[in-house]
């Protein structure tokens, strides 16, 4: 199994309507900048007071397994009466359509397959982020389409479908969702699947159980807590208001995944990984957590230096700023690495577990590996003379990445089984608390 691409996934929503006209929809719900179509698919009714589920896959161009488990989701929902019972869901097929054209990489059998033809746009081109990082009249049309939605269906459940290049799988809440921890640790258990029980993207955050991690309550005594850990979209999930430049916000709670709380929703953000490393689970304490993360700063930053160097040679040969969305990815993930690395360098927790830091070791590796890439296709296209070296560099980078976490392919139908249960399973602990444990 590949992964499918937009148009394919549009497709086969449409065979499933056909098939089960009664039962599913499929309707236009927005255009991306590029003018490619938003679709979103339904399945089951939709009543009054329902208590609607919002799927949303394809938010980051670079993590497509969202898609075939919105189609997975689908089915099952057509499949089993008891899941549409006490609402509809609503699967966004692909958040962002445009950034999914430009990350082409259906097959890939390894980590240098995979970034040969990688894209992940700068943040404020990202659906989910982009209000975190722009003032509400700059929205792009897929975020403006996604709160839309969250608007429309006011949903219970809103699952935001992610996944990573290497290491473990693991949730993030907006709210606590009781007893989720068990039905997740099971299903990674059974799929051999590594549990990030450290997350970098959730340094700090409670965690009420093995990879299950609860994001800062925008209105409780945490929203004014700070926090080191910052994801691949520059957002300081810690990060106290709105900076005065909207340009500058960075606070993950201004993201769409907190909209649906006007609503009394909770959103889950579920990842997987493309390829398992087992160092994100290892929870034996590490015996010195803060020189490890000094000197993954001072790797990070060598690492960043040496892309930066190659681009500054060779941007006068290449498209002009802002004409290219590879160039404009390359810029913001260079322009973020020296506030990763000065948090690292600034502080880390007295006691850490070696999986806290293998998350942070593949994080450092996976942030300069794709400028380097990114920046890697705009010279091969232009045929520049830079180009060999850059890939060489690109290729080391990747076989380093993988030997350092032994990484094994976990494949498409593993990555979509994990994540479907992991969402089915969200659900109906939200069911179970709203009926008193009777669904």
């Amino acid at each position: 199994m590949c992964y499918p691409t937009a148009r394919e996934l549009a497709l086969t929503a449409r065979a499933l309507v056909d098939e089960h006209p009664d039962l599913a929809r499929l309707r236009q719900v927005g255009t991306s900048r590029g003018g490619r179509p938003l679709w979103l698919l339904s399945a089951g009714g939709r009543e009054p007071g329902g208590r609607e589920v919002l799927v949303v896959a394809g938010a980051h161009a670079n993590e497509p397994v969202g898609g075939p488990t919105a189609l997975a989701l689908a089915r099952r929902v057509v499949r089993e009466p008891a899941l549409r019972e006490h609402g509809g869901w609503h699967f966004l097929l692909c958040a962002d359509p445009d950034g999914a054209a430009l990350h082409r990489t259906p097959r890939p059998y390894t980590l240098l397959d995979y970034h040969r033809n990688f894209f992940r746009p700068p943040g404020p081109e990202q659906p989910e982020w982009a209000p975190a990082l722009l003032a509400p009249d700059r929205l792009p049309p897929e975020t403006v389409a996604l709160t839309g939605l969250i608007d429309e269906l006011r949903p219970l459940l809103q699952l935001s479908l992610h996944g990573t290049d290497l290491g473990g799988s693991w949730v993030q809440l907006t709210r606590d969702i009781p007893g989720l921890a068990e039905p997740f640790g099971k299903s990674a258990a059974e799929l051999r699947i590594p549990v990030e029980t450290s997350a970098s993207d959730a340094a700090g955050w409670p965690s009420p159980g093995p990879g299950i991690f609860v994001m800062p309550d925008p209105d409780g005594a945490d929203a004014t807590s700070t926090s080191t850990s910052t994801n691949e979209s520059g957002v300081t999930a810690g990060a106290v208001g709105r900076a005065e430049d909207a340009d500058t916000a960075e606070d993950a709670r201004l993201s769409t995944w907190y909209h649906a709380h006007r609503y009394a929703g909770t959103t889950a953000i579920l990842e997987v990984p493309m390829w398992a490393g087992d160092l994100v689970d290892d929870p034996a304490p590490h015996p010195d957590p803060r020189g490890a993360l000094k000197a993954l700063a001072r790797r990070l930053a060598e690492d960043a230096q040496r892309v930066a160097d190659v681009l500054e040679r060779t941007r006068p040969d290449l498209p002009a700023d802002g004409e290219s969305a590879l160039l404009r990815a390359v810029d913001w993930t260079l322009a973020l690495i020296p506030r990763v690395t000065e948090a690292w360098s600034a502080s880390a927790p007295p006691e850490a577990t070696a999986a806290y830091i293998g998350s942070i070791d593949a994080f450092a590796r996976r942030l300069a590996l794709r400028a380097a890439a990114m920046l890697l296709r705009e010279l091969r296209a232009a045929g520049h003379p830079a180009g060999p070296a850059l890939d060489r560099l690109v290729a080391g980078w990747c076989e380093a990445f993988a030997a350092r976490f032994q990484a094994r392919w976990v494949p498409v139908t593993t990555q979509v089984e994990h994540q479907s249960r992991t969402a089915v399973a969200a659900y109906r602990k939200l069911l179970a608390r709203d009926f008193g444990g009777r669904t």
